[in-house]
């Protein structure tokens, strides 16, 4: 059994980097990221699907899907707010196992509307497992160590995109839209009991950390300039990427590229690639900094903005090979620094950048879905280049 919550010593970690023991800690750090965040981007893979269903917009459908965003921002503040005082391994796991409530009635949701609440419901337990194990792993793992584990826990989250659309348009293919949600309710249960056999109890947080109420130390980490830019880095990074992934789906079904929903599905394994590069953030970010690693990810996902939209699909897969790259990889390097900038108080830290990341989604699906049923695909990746060259300038003041 995997103790998710024991530290490993710096210096295993330099004699040793790539023991077992590591290697099977990241698989379940990893694991449980999938198992965490799975619903989030699965839904995106059936949009076209669900948009015929309830015979709406795209931009409606879109905005209804990623609602759960607006949930995650949410949980994401209150969980930071509140995390001194809860304990991980029981937040964790009390959140995975209410998630499979609004996953399980999304399969049955007679209008919009219900749809709609019940994905911010998801996000409200999704956010608060996520915020909770990014604060659980900032504060057990060693300094050496910490890249590593957010790295892990970010390649998790990129499976999750690939994986979850693939399963979600297979299932959703072949045996409707209801299964696929009872499938990945499912999969919330399984990552409840992962959490429960591999998480052990540790030292409540509250012994450890600054005696500054939560609302003090929340002030203070916004007058940090670095942490700000880190906030307002993520804010752009899921912008991007709910802007691309989210309409893209639209442009692969509708002529030229006129693709079935099996195949929308076989496309998101666009995001292999994304697994192996967000394992390597960590490390170049440690080796290089974190500011040439988000500048060099940045740029990644800017060569593939103008790929998506040749009419040919070798030159959107291309294109979004490389966005998804580059954003996946950006986001491991900003997350770690914020687990990094933050001396005390983590989970406030981690919980208040989540928090913006996640409007930052919500804000890209209600701002560029506008631009998409108005002005078209063009429109909409130039939104998205405009939220890439931001990132980069807000780069800039995350100084170590």
């Amino acid at each position: 059994m995997t103790d998710l919550s024991a530290p490993i010593k710096p210096t295993a970690m330099t004699m040793d980097a790539h023991s077992p023991g590591l290697a099977l800690r990241s698989l379940v750090i990893g694991l449980t990221a999938f198992l965490t965040v799975v619903d989030l981007f699965a839904t995106q893979a059936i949009l076209p699907s669900l948009t015929r269903h309830y015979g709406v917009a795209p931009a409606a459908m879109s905005l209804a899907v990623n609602a759960s965003t607006f949930g995650m921002a949410v949980a994401g503040l209150v969980v930071g707010f509140l995390s001194p005082h809860i304990d991980r391994r029981t937040g964790i796991l009390l959140s995975l196992t209410l998630l499979a409530i609004p996953t399980s009635l999304l399969a049955t949701a007679p209008n919009l509307a219900v749809f709609t609440g019940l994905r911010v419901a998801q996000g409200l337990c999704m956010a608060s497992a996520f915020a909770l194990t990014l604060a659980h792993l900032g504060e057990q793992c060693s300094a050496m160590d910490s890249g590593g584990a957010f790295a892990a826990y970010i390649t998790g989250n990129v499976a999750s995109n690939l994986v979850g659309r693939l399963v979600s348009a297979a299932i959703a293919d072949s045996l409707g839209l209801a299964w696929n949600f009872y499938f990945f309710a499912a999969l919330n249960l399984a990552g409840a009991a992962l959490v429960y056999f591999t998480i052990a109890r540790v030292q409540p947080t509250r012994a450890t950390t600054s005696t500054a109420s939560a609302f003090a130390a929340t002030i203070a980490q916004w007058q940090d300039a670095r942490l700000r830019a880190a906030y307002g880095i993520g804010f752009c990074i899921l912008f991007a990427f709910i802007g691309t992934f989210t309409f893209v789906n639209f442009v692969l079904v509708r002529p030229p590229l006129s693709l079935g929903m099996m195949d929308l599905g076989f496309v998101y394994f666009v995001f292999l690639p994304s697994v192996v590069t967000t394992l390597l953030a960590g490390k170049v970010a440690s080796r290089l900094g974190t500011r040439p690693t988000i500048w060099g990810s940045l740029a990644i996902a800017g060569v593939g903005l103008p790929l998506m939209l040749v009419p040919h699909l070798g030159a959107v897969l291309a294109g979004m090979v490389l966005v998804g790259s580059g954003t996946f990889s950006a986001q491991a390097a900003a997350t770690g620094f914020v687990g990094q900038a933050a001396a005390v108080n983590r989970g406030i830290a981690s919980g208040t950048y989540l928090a913006c990341y996640f409007c930052g989604g919500l804000v890209g699906t209600a701002v560029l879905g506008r631009l998409f049923d108005a002005y078209g695909w063009h429109a909409c990746v130039a939104g998205v280049g405009l939220a890439l060259a931001v990132a980069a300038l807000l780069t800039l003041a995350l100084k170590r």
